[in-house]
């Protein structure tokens, strides 16, 4: 039949199981919107403030759901605007779709109105970018954005339509939705190899990441970590996939990670990484992390593999091929002797914060938090003192329940993520935990949660400062505060309520916890919860660049 390209995208998107959409409109785009008004029933438009707003939130639905997120924005600054989100998608391997508008073919390539090169752009910071130029081939280019976004390690695609094939026509068929696939490199040798070391080892660790959420692969992380008794720590991406509350867990790795779990990976004699990509947080100092021990990599992307640490044996594939064959090979063990020693640096050498009844401190806010939420929560965080804070005391004991971007580093991300979040899991409370300088780059979203009656739950941890560069220059620069006691005057009550939403204030936990009981009740809109601390609470323990271990700070 013959379609225009507007109903070729609409009709795609519908064939790729898209239910909803996250954008805004501008001109170049116009003919897709007026074709979205007549799919209204079969496809959800959720109009954001902004349209890095839109792909966070394109992000965050991505993330909670395990389905891929769809923007759709104009072009020149529409596309412009997105590219922090789709960088931001990129570096944490969401799987996402971006369909950006541009001018019409025939003004492409003379400065027009709104025009930019969005190829271009967008190319380092995609796993793959469309410029359609022929209508004929706009129906196959969006299957293929889905199908290379959701294959292999996932990520981000962009396809950029001009005006004017939106409005031309031509033949469509329908197609099956093609299944998304992972080419397995490994071989069984390797896999046996691998069961070997685990066998023979005496002092194993995992040390597991965001690779294990993108593949649903919780459950065999779990199977092999107790039948073969391991010691498990995790990245900020992995946060959830394992209980804090499980004896094996050992919490986070790297520069704001658990002590114990440092001291495990340096005295380990074998690694097991899984779904993780030895970053520059994590190694601090590679030539001293896990010098010691034999290296087992498990990856969906063969790139990864010595990249940044040598390993012994890489294994690259599908995750639940990979640890389904290898769980029949390891051998079931219960020996505490290696367990028992990290036990002991649990005890005397892991950071203990102090509680306070008059001051707000952040691992009793998170305490309340996971006290009075139930297991299908999900916290979506910016970027700053509160996401360590969250990650090292959320307690999420479920995978995709914890939002955050953790490769880019991306403040003002988490409100997008919180309502793609909300959207995607409409019976679910979603809570978005902020500093106020990281809000500062968001709150015009605050809007968008009103609109839509999203009931989401903001949490300030207030210290009218931009903490974490702020505590980096206490303690490295020697407290010259340059540009971040920003001692702002902005009343966040005030700025909720203005916007349609509610607005509490803390002083105290006593405060948080009747601020948070109230926010909870309100299922019509969004909440905000302004909590005051210290401008000097510092996270902790902290690993200074570059360093290891054997120079983490404790206060």
């Amino acid at each position: 039949m013959q379609l225009t390209g507007s109903q070729i995208i609409a009709e795609v998107l519908l064939e790729q199981g898209t239910d909803t959409i996250f954008g805004y409109p501008g001109g170049t785009v116009l003919n897709i919107y007026d074709e979205l008004y007549k799919y209204q029933d079969k496809l959800r438009h959720v109009t954001t403030a902004h349209e890095q707003g839109a792909t966070h939130a394109a992000d965050g639905y991505a993330r909670s759901t395990g389905k891929t997120g769809v923007v759709l924005v104009t072009s020149g600054p529409g596309a412009t605007n997105a590219v922090t989100g789709i960088a931001t998608a990129y570096m944490d391997s969401i799987p996402m779709v971006v369909i950006t508008g541009n001018v019409s073919c025939n003004l492409i390539g003379k400065d027009s109105f709104q025009e930019v090169y969005t190829e271009g752009i967008s190319f380092p910071i995609t796993k793959h970018s469309f410029s359609v130029r022929n209508i004929e081939k706009l129906a196959d280019n969006l299957r293929d954005a889905f199908r290379i976004a959701q294959s292999g390690r996932p990520g981000p695609v962009l396809v950029d339509i001009p005006k004017d094939i939106t409005a031309d026509t031509c033949e469509f068929t329908s197609k099956e939705r093609e299944v998304a696939h992972t080419k397995n490199l490994y071989t069984m040798d390797q896999i046996h190899e691998a069961a070997a070391l685990i066998n023979n080892a005496q002092k194993p660790v995992v040390y597991y990441g965001g690779g294990v959420v993108s593949a649903d692969a919780s459950e065999l992380l779990y199977n092999l970590v107790h039948k073969a008794f391991i010691p498990s720590c995790h990245t900020i991406m992995g946060t959830g996939v394992l209980s804090y509350n499980d004896p094996l867990e050992l919490g986070i790795i790297g520069m704001h990670g658990t002590v114990s779990a440092g001291l495990a990976v340096k005295n380990c004699d074998l690694l097991i990484a899984i779904g993780a990509r030895f970053s520059d947080r994590v190694a601090t100092d590679v030539s001293k992390f896990a010098d010691g021990a034999k290296i087992i990599q498990i990856d969906i992307d063969p790139s990864e593999l010595n990249k940044n640490v040598l390993v012994d044996i890489g294994i690259v594939g599908n995750m639940h091929d990979i640890l389904n064959n290898l769980l029949p090979l390891v051998n079931p063990s219960d020996d505490e002797q290696w367990m028992n020693q990290i036990a002991k640096w649990q005890d005397e050498l892991d950071y203990k914060p102090e509680d306070s009844d008059k001051v707000i401190k952040p691992h009793q806010l998170f305490a309340v938090l996971e006290k009075v939420t139930d297991l299908n929560t999900i916290i979506a965080t910016d970027v700053g003192q509160h996401q360590m804070w969250a990650s090292q005391y959320c307690g999420r004991t479920k995978a995709r329940s914890f939002l955050t971007s953790g490769g880019l580093g991306t403040m003002g991300y988490g409100y997008g993520a919180a309502i793609g979040a909300q959207i995607g899991n409409p019976d679910s409370r979603v809570i978005h935990i902020t500093g106020d300088g990281s809000f500062h780059m968001n709150l015009n979203e605050l809007c968008t949660t009103v609109s839509y009656e999203l009931p989401v739950i903001t949490i300030i941890l207030n210290n009218s400062v931009l903490g974490m560069v702020r505590q980096w220059q206490t303690k490295f620069y020697e407290q010259r505060y340059s540009c971040t006691s920003l001692e702002r005057k902005t009343d966040f009550v005030k700025i909720a309520e203005a916007f349609g939403g509610r607005g509490y204030r803390a002083e105290n936990i006593a405060e948080f916890e009747k601020a948070l009981e109230l926010a909870l009740q309100n299922k019509n809109g969004p909440t905000l919860i302004d909590c005051v601390i210290d401008k000097d609470e510092s996270v902790y323990p902290m690993i200074p660049a570059g360093k290891s271990i054997d120079d983490v700070m404790l206060a």
